[in-house]
């Protein structure tokens, strides 16, 4: 075996062990990650772009930006990169991966966690810690024009609703000396407690078996 295959089967492992992904997958995946790149080691926005599938995704904008920012990489320091390579590219898709049967509750608990907080600076446009009532409107409503019985109108009175809602149930969990900022992440996650996001939220978009998995170009 050469050094290159070694270390590439080490990397698999290791990204294995961080992931949660089978070392078949991340093979699935790598041959993935180098057809959408076209063989090189760096994937751009417009290699996604060119995912016909996620094209559909009524949030792609907030998918697609979510693989290089860097709180969904591990760095301390805020931004986005302008590329990745592929251990940033599994690491993204790992929020993901569906939890495996029989997980412990706390494990469990602690997935549902990291899951949100993906979904939460997914929609924290600006990198700041909240996300605004306009940022929670315009997120409605991109969800809302998938549907095409909903007209653009109907849609942006429905996410017009939305918005004072959720503003309604933030601003009455604040004291008389707060001043309302936005949607902090412990509040993202008590408006959001109901929904099984652990289980729900997985790769419906990313077949990971190369040969059937519909391409863009």
């Amino acid at each position: 075996m050469g050094a290159s295959q070694s270390g590439r089967v080490h990397m698999f492992q290791d990204l294995a062990d961080k992931t949660g992904f089978s070392i078949e997958q991340i093979n699935n995946l790598h041959n993935r990650f180098m057809y959408l790149t076209q063989d090189e080691d760096t994937l751009r926005r417009e290699h996604l772009e060119n995912i016909s599938n996620l094209a559909l995704n009524p949030i792609r904008r907030q998918i697609i930006e979510a693989f290089f920012d860097k709180r969904n990489l591990g760095e301390k320091e805020k931004g986005c990169l302008q590329e990745i390579g592929f251990q940033e590219f599994v690491t993204v898709l790992s929020f993901f991966r569906p939890p495996k049967p029989r997980t412990a509750d706390e494990e469990m608990k602690n997935i549902k966690k990291e899951k949100l907080r993906f979904l939460f600076n997914m929609h924290d446009t600006d990198n700041d810690g909240v996300i605004t009532l306009d940022e929670y409107r315009r997120v409605v409503e991109e969800l809302l024009s998938s549907y095409e019985t909903i007209g653009a109108e109907t849609a942006k009175a429905i996410s017009d609703a939305a918005m004072l809602e959720v503003a309604s149930v933030t601003v009455g969990q604040m004291g008389p000396d707060e001043f309302y900022e936005g949607i902090t992440f412990e509040q993202f996650m008590q408006i959001l407690k109901s929904l099984e996001i652990e289980t729900k939220m997985n790769i419906h978009f990313w077949n990971l078996d190369t040969r059937t998995m519909p391409c863009g170009k």
